[in-house]
């Protein structure tokens, strides 16, 4: 009889820990769920004007895909605060421009195009730069990876691009590149291929939407995973 209760209680004991365990997995889900843009909205500005425009986001073999052209961002309808994103993403064809924006907000607020947002590069052996669009950021030795501190800004003519930490972090061209983005209260880090190769402290935003680039260049997504922090 005491050999059934200490098994009960132990069967107990792992079953509790158990439940907490699968909380947390269920934290995380995907942003795209490889049939549709559900959960998103496309802003491409020469859709406005152009009835012929094709959408440049579409969904090719369970995967998202940015054609590249007409320019513009696929937005999600969400805000997010405090996340880690994963992303798998490659360049198909030739090396090209593509970016993950973070805490997306005001559309269009640089060049007519941009929403005022933090952009995590995505450009062929760039891969890991920050870019301030309307918003900003600081980094450990800004001015050697900024510029001088005058030319500083997250407008127009400003110096908007902090360079990431690293070379040789990106995949072959043509493979899979993992690139992790963890934004928590005010700062933001990101890994590309398991290498650190940015962080960053006191954005002057801790949330927003997510968006995704057209930027010129044929980007393929098949992993768009965000777990709550």
């Amino acid at each position: 009889m005491r050999t059934f209760i200490l098994l009960f209680v132990v069967a107990f004991l792992f079953l509790s820990w158990q439940v907490p365990c699968n909380k947390k997995e269920k934290n995380t889900y995907s942003l795209f769920n490889g049939k549709d843009l559900a959960g998103w909205h496309v802003d491409v500005p020469e859709m406005d004007k152009n009835l012929q425009a094709k959408n440049p986001f579409i969904v090719r073999n369970k995967m998202l895909v940015s054609l590249g052209d007409p320019r513009g961002h696929l937005i999600t309808d969400s805000i997010y605060q405090n996340y880690k994103l994963e992303i798998e993403y490659r360049f198909p064809g030739q090396p090209g421009n593509c970016g993950v924006l973070v805490h997306a907000s005001t559309p269009r607020a640089l060049y007519g195009m941009f929403p005022k947002s933090i952009e995590v590069q995505m450009e062929h052996e760039n891969a890991g730069d920050f870019w301030c669009i309307v918003e900003d950021i600081e980094v450990p030795n800004m001015e050697s990876r900024r510029g001088p501190k005058e030319n500083w800004g997250g407008t127009e003519g400003k110096e908007r691009r902090i360079k990431n930490l690293t070379e040789s972090s990106e995949a072959p061209l043509g493979k899979w590149n993992t690139m992790v983005i963890e934004c928590l209260g005010d700062t933001l880090k990101v890994w590309v291929n398991g290498d650190l190769v940015n962080e960053g402290f006191n954005l002057t935003t801790n949330k927003g939407q997510i968006a995704l680039q057209a930027e010129g260049s044929e980007v393929e997504f098949r992993k768009l995973d965000l777990t709550h922090l």
